[in-house]
């Protein structure tokens, strides 16, 4: 696929797992809730569609508080199946999002096993996929370097979070930017 910037009325954020477990074990917890939050008031001030998943959350947990916070709007779902689009209840959501939704903005935990393979299934679904890579982490870090090399050399868009949101922005003269200002210092 071609490089074009994102745009917010075609495109939808998924956050991927960050459960309490699961945060717990991967690289960098901390900076990835964070980044998601970021994503997720981008997500807001735009309303863009968000949708997230859990991984057995009875085994795993429920997504960490800060990330939970912002998700009380959001369609979720919880999933045995590592790859989203496996997932019945999933695949009939995304296919009721609107026909100009075209991206989906990737955030979560595993960026080699969840996040990639979903990923891989939404490029072969015809979606343009950014994966904010600092917004995905795995257990060990050469997992998850490898995964993002791997996705970026098969078509997958992979970028930091400013790269992301400041795209959807375009603009600093917008009120979308200045409600945005606080989370992006």
């Amino acid at each position: 696929m071609n490089l074009e910037l994102i745009d917010a009325s075609r495109s939808c954020v998924m956050v991927i797992d960050p459960q309490e477990r699961l945060m717990k074990a991967v690289k960098a917890p901390d900076m990835v809730a964070r980044n998601t939050c970021i994503i997720l008031h981008c997500a807001e001030v735009l309303r863009m569609p968000v949708i997230a998943s859990t991984q057995y959350k009875k085994g795993l947990g429920p997504i960490v508080k800060d990330i939970s916070r912002l998700l009380a709007n959001s369609w979720s779902f919880d999933k045995m199946e590592f790859n989203c689009f496996f997932n019945p209840q999933f695949k009939a959501h995304i296919e009721g999002l609107s026909a100009a939704v075209d991206t989906l903005i990737l955030t979560g935990v595993e960026a080699h096993i969840c996040v990639f393979q979903t990923a891989v299934a939404a490029l072969a679904e015809g979606f343009r996929v950014w994966v904010a890579t600092d917004a995905v982490s795995s257990r060990r870090e050469e997992n998850r370097s490898e995964a993002l090399s791997l996705m970026q050399a098969n078509g997958i868009f992979c970028a930091s979070t400013e790269t992301i949101v400041y795209q959807i922005l375009k603009r600093a003269d917008t009120p979308e930017f200045k409600a945005m200002l606080n989370y992006l210092k």
